[in-house]
């Protein structure tokens, strides 16, 4: 869905939480590893999981008494299905920019 897929982009706008994000690619992590690893609080990363988690770029299980945080593959996915809509437009104008480009004289013509 277009909303989910829009909710994923935003979440990784923000760099904390971009880096919170590629923190847990090297794999599950609690608050207080992650807080240490991005330079925040564990109330201020707390904050911006809970915001990932909406988005469904990160899930989260408990070990013990402790949170464990990791990658979830879902709001990958749907940044990329959304993302895919825009292929087909993006690659015509592509096209469309190479061929004007080698339709068009050179501004510099070639000196004898």
């Amino acid at each position: 869905m277009d909303a989910n897929g829009v909710r994923a982009l935003s979440a990784l706008a923000d760099p904390t939480r971009r880096a919170v994000f590629e923190a847990l690619s090297q794999g599950a992590r609690s608050v207080g590893d992650l807080a240490a690893a991005v330079g925040v609080t564990s109330s201020a990363a707390s904050q911006h999981l809970r915001v990932l988690r909406a988005a469904r770029l990160v899930g989260m299980q408990r070990d013990g008494n402790r949170h464990l945080y990791r990658l979830d593959p879902r709001g990958l996915t749907d940044a990329r299905d959304y993302l895919e809509r825009f292929r087909p437009s993006a690659l015509a104008a592509h096209a469309a920019a190479v061929r004007t480009a080698h339709d068009e004289p050179s501004p510099h013509p070639t000196r004898r």
